[in-house]
């Protein structure tokens, strides 16, 4: 599963760094205590959605063992040694008995590779499966992406709608258009508009697959 780190890392890509001096927080100021170089080195960082004036930097996140452990950081594009995409680790598994997002991840496969489109898990689940490193609990959510550059036909979202409601427990599906992401359970909600994240800031739009016409 290994992988170079590929040219343009994108949001929810997993990246290892070649160094942990390499992190960069946004503000000016320490690391905090949990944010060791060991564990820097242990953990990957994941891309966020954030437009640097530096386009040698990347956008990133580092999360610790506890779940109020987050740190919103750059890193130089060529500190990065390696990359996993939440594509990659849609077929694997933990054996972990009790954990609902894993095992809702493993009861979900057939559904979500019948869409027809790339998708994966991120956040938590996405972590734990590219490191090994124990993040979850019994209550954590399932966060999954799914790459939708046109958008949803009739059937797809018939089909992610009954995965969300049928689910063992609550699972946070992002949807990614290629200019932003956002919620299918806002999206479903029929509100008339939905937020997509970009990297340019929030956008709150009737169409998230035209909103990169509407910012322009």
């Amino acid at each position: 599963m290994e992988q170079a780190a590929p040219a343009t890392p994108r949001p929810h890509d997993l990246l290892w760094l070649a160094d942990a001096g390499a992190l960069m927080p946004l503000a000016p100021q320490p690391l905090p205590s949990w944010a060791s170089a060991d564990w820097i080195m242990q953990a990957p960082v994941v891309v966020r959605r954030q437009k640097l004036d530096n386009a040698a930097l990347l956008p990133v996140g580092l999360r610790g063992r506890e779940r109020n452990q987050r740190l919103a950081a750059c890193v130089p594009l060529a500190a990065v040694v390696r990359c996993i995409r939440p594509e990659m680790l849609a077929q694997l598994s933990i054996a972990l008995h009790g954990i609902a997002a894993l095992e809702t991840l493993t009861a979900s496969r057939p559904l979500l590779d019948d869409l027809g489109l790339a998708w994966g898990p991120t956040g938590g689940t996405g972590f734990m499966l590219a490191t090994g490193l124990p993040v979850l609990h019994a209550q954590s959510d399932l966060d999954l992406v799914l790459r939708a550059p046109s958008p949803l036909d009739r059937g797809q979202t018939s089909l992610l709608s009954k995965l969300l409601r049928e689910a063992a427990c609550r699972i946070d599906l992002q949807i990614d258009t290629g200019f932003g992401g956002f919620s299918f359970a806002e999206w479903q909600a029929g509100r008339g508009r939905v937020l997509l994240k970009t990297d340019t800031g929030p956008v709150l739009t009737r169409d998230p697959w035209q909103a990169e016409m509407q910012a322009a």
